[in-house]
């Protein structure tokens, strides 16, 4: 609850950031001459960034169950599933959060933790990271993701893109407005409201501001996965145990996730700016760092 609270603290703080620098540098004017309330375009802000990111975040878990076909393990029902389910109890205690659900699902090689609330979190892994891993690298993946919940991953990578999403909303629809202001300057329309150089701008600038936002939180998200390699090295006692998981993945094809949990895998796509999780030999190459 803390962090859902900070989370809710940060989106007031940022929006009154925008707000009072708005104006200080006049903008509130610019925009009430152009028939635009700056409080309006606030509150817009706020609920179009961070009222989807929050929803998002509150509905993870089941979303994740239902998109990705999780079986919970509530009675262990042969001796692989209660050895899993003991691993993420232990990895749990020494994390120092709540007992998270545990499930399978079928799919390749894979895992990943999600939940709005660390103490009430799923952490699940894929039947192809069963069959294809050792028991130790499997261990690995599961600390690796209990790692992700005790850091509260899934709050920070929702509060960074409710962030950007108000950014983006906010931007682009001031700078719309200022764009359709200048092209419709010295029409006697301009009281009528907005024309189609604010609609057209607004567009185009969601799309381009998304980018730029989208890079910013695939970079958040990569340092997030060199922490989380780190606390399951600490967990483990070791960091060979993730190296070796790492490796293992790294020769293997890692199974899709759905666009929304990208993020929360084991493992991702290696492409540059966009991509999620670093590539392997960049994690393998920090835990070597750390020694053994």
């Amino acid at each position: 609850m803390k962090r859902i609270a900070l989370f809710l603290l940060t989106n007031i703080a940022v929006v009154a950031v925008l707000g009072i620098t708005a104006n200080l540098l006049g903008v509130n004017r610019f925009l009430t001459s152009n028939g635009l309330n700056l409080g309006a375009l606030l509150g817009f802000a706020f609920i179009m960034g961070f009222g989807g990111a929050i929803i998002s975040l509150l509905m993870s878990k089941p979303m994740a169950k239902m998109s990705m076909g999780v079986r919970i393990i509530n009675q262990p029902s042969n001796a692989d599933e209660a050895w899993i389910v003991q691993t993420v109890h232990n990895f749990a205690l020494k994390a120092g959060i709540g007992m998270p659900e545990v499930g399978i699902y079928e799919g390749e090689p894979n895992a990943f933790a999600t939940g709005a609330f660390k103490n009430s979190a799923l952490v699940a892994v894929s039947t192809g990271l069963l069959q294809g891993m050792t028991r130790e690298e499997v261990e690995a993946v599961i600390g690796h993701e209990v790692a992700h919940v005790a850091n509260g991953d899934m709050v920070t990578m929702t509060l960074i893109q409710g962030v950007m999403n108000t950014f983006v909303v906010f931007l682009s629809r001031l700078i719309g407005y200022a764009v359709d202001s200048f092209l419709r300057k010295g029409d006697d329309r301009e009281s009528s409201g907005p024309g189609i150089g604010y609609y057209v701008s607004t567009i185009v600038l969601d799309i381009l501001l998304g980018f730029v936002a989208a890079i910013i939180v695939a970079w958040f998200s990569r340092q997030r996965e060199f922490r989380a390699d780190a606390g399951a090295a600490d967990m483990m006692g070791s960091s060979l145990p993730m190296q070796h998981a790492l490796a293992r993945l790294g020769g293997m094809h890692p199974g899709e996730m759905p666009k929304n949990m990208a993020a929360m895998g084991i493992a991702g796509s290696i492409g540059k700016l966009f991509s999620t999780h670093p590539p392997i030999e960049e994690r393998i190459a920090a835990l070597q760092s750390r020694g053994n």
